[in-house]
């Protein structure tokens, strides 16, 4: 997975994560779990707030 693909990413963090509110989740927090994930392979620096809202709001749909 790379920084692109955040309904991919929310649903992994979704997996990983049940029982955390995404709308919680603080920034910094979501960047290092994203980097974290098995399957994530992309460069931490190519990351920005619209990428991790955009996740955010991914992450949101798939609690739902």
């Amino acid at each position: 997975m790379k920084w692109t693909d955040s309904r991919d990413i929310a649903i992994e963090l979704c997996d990983k994560f049940p029982d955390v509110d995404p709308q919680t989740v603080r920034f910094t927090d979501l960047h290092q779990w994203i980097m974290e994930l098995d399957e994530f392979e992309d460069d931490p620096n190519h990351c920005n707030e619209k990428i991790l809202e955009a996740v955010i709001m991914c992450w949101m749909d798939e609690a739902d």
